[in-house]
């Protein structure tokens, strides 16, 4: 059964007006493929145990109180122009939304593997599912496995709604943290021209894929990458540029001719407060770096010259700061044009798929998702506090590979998602290990003129 299936269901009397998908939901809707499920997975480990039963009341009225994420996609007939969500209030009847599966040595393995193998149907509501697992790990400990389908929500909506479940179970105000003070450098000019945009873009070079078609992944829990005094870039910018070196030394090591590397970064301008839209917010843009910053020789980065790290930091620096600046529709201007309601969406969806192959030499090389510092206390009373929080997006074909982190308790919580028809779990050990020698190498870097940049989340 794919993330669609399911039994359709009629609109009923009294409900709300339906919801038309916005452009991100309906892209995301015409790309779907059951051989890679588009799911976001949220992992909150706790040092004690919560009451199932009372978790299952503080979920259920977190959903409640967040009405956006209790919807199922309508039922309508093929020609029609428009996919709708259809608000339903409550949960369908007789849907297990919270649930606690048998412990085990490997529980949690199972429960991440869940998580990317299948996403909730949109034909039910709500499309999200919460699982809690006892740690193996950590005796007397929990972790809460929260699977959402990427076309309904994405990860910083989901952790809101986690948050308020933790408000409602523990009785702590979720309110969140403020965010940090940034001051950006003043009197850089533009940022350094990057590659051209018509330049194919670097693939991550095949690994040794085996076993079926899906997604694999590695969480890792890492230090917070140092920066000096003053320095002018963020953390945000330190992952950035360990990303595209892990990908510049994977693809050598494995003999890929050098390309332009181009890592996607999701923009969140919503606020984190209860109320928070709840739903897929965030626009995406493209942070290039050329085949001469990222090269071996002459002072590139990957030579471990300190200078030419903080050179490349600085540009980094100036090119995601100059990206999220500008306005710009959460997909670009083409998405918008392609799902215009004035043709059957049926049509406009093959239409979408065909364009998608097309353009997949131009496509990003990954993405890279960075929440920053969890916002929220996620204090679940009597269960404690959550000390790690992973999340991770989907690593569908062509991309094949996200990095997304987050830093809870002081720590950086950094998960690799990869297609299995391009990497094998081996594969992401070794790109994992890339990762850490690359971030490290960050930290070599002299602060650099400019003022402060405090914080770093993309």
């Amino acid at each position: 059964m794919t993330a669609v299936d399911g039994p359709a269901r009629p609109v009923r009397a009294g409900r709300p007006a339906l919801v038309p998908f916005p452009v991100v939901d309906e892209i995301t809707r015409h790309c779907l493929r059951e051989e890679e499920p588009e799911t976001i997975h949220i992992e909150i480990r706790l040092p004690g145990r919560p009451d199932p039963a009372r978790l299952r009341r503080a979920f259920t009225g977190a959903l409640d109180r967040h009405p956006r994420a209790q919807v199922r996609q309508a039922p309508g007939p093929w020609y029609r122009r428009r996919y709708f969500w259809e608000p339903t209030g409550e949960p369908e009847p007789g849907l297990e939304v919270v649930t606690a599966p048998a412990p085990g040595p490997s529980a949690l393995e199972r429960a991440r593997e869940r998580c990317l193998a299948s996403a909730p149907p949109l034909s039910v509501s709500p499309p999200v599912r919460l699982d809690i697992v006892a740690d193996p790990e950590r005796p007397g400990g929990t972790a809460l496995f929260l699977t959402a389908n990427h076309t309904a929500l994405d990860a910083p909506a989901c952790l809101r709604v986690l948050a308020t479940a933790a408000e409602l179970y523990g009785g702590r105000d979720s309110t969140p943290a403020a965010p940090p003070v940034r001051t950006a450098p003043g009197g850089r000019g533009a940022p350094a021209a990057g590659p051209s945009p018509w330049t194919p873009s670097a693939r991550v070079a095949r690994g040794t894929p085996s076993g079926p078609p899906g997604n694999g992944v590695l969480v890792a829990g890492l230090a917070v990458p140092r920066r000096p005094p003053g320095a002018a870039y963020t953390v945000n910018d330190q992952l950035m540029v360990a990303t595209a070196l892990m990908i510049a030394r994977w693809n050598r090591e494995r003999g890929a001719p050098p390309r332009p590397v181009r890592i996607t970064m999701p923009v969140d301008d919503r606020p984190r407060g209860p109320g928070m839209p709840i739903g897929n917010g965030t626009r995406l843009v493209d942070v290039p770096f050329t085949v001469a910053e990222l090269a071996s020789g002459a002072r590139g980065a990957a030579t471990g010259d300190a200078e030419a790290m903080g050179a490349l930091l600085r540009r980094t620096a100036d090119r995601t700061r100059a990206l999220k600046s500008v306005p710009r529709p959460q997909l670009g201007h083409g998405a918008a044009l392609l799902t215009a309601p004035v043709v059957p969406v049926a049509w406009r969806a093959a239409a979408v798929r065909g364009l998608r192959r097309a353009a997949g030499p131009w496509s990003s090389t990954a993405l890279l998702s960075n929440i920053g510092r969890v916002p929220y206390a996620l204090d679940f009373g009597d269960a404690g506090r959550a000390d790690a929080v992973w999340f991770s997006a989907p690593a569908r074909m062509p991309r094949g590979l996200s990095v997304t982190t987050a830093s809870t308790a002081g720590r950086l919580h950094l998960v690799l998602r990869w297609s299995r028809t391009l990497l094998a779990r081996r594969d992401g050990a070794r790109l994992l290990e890339l990762f850490e020698r690359c971030l490290a190498a960050t930290e070599t870097a002299p602060a650099g003129n400019g003022g402060a940049a405090e914080g770093g989340t993309g």
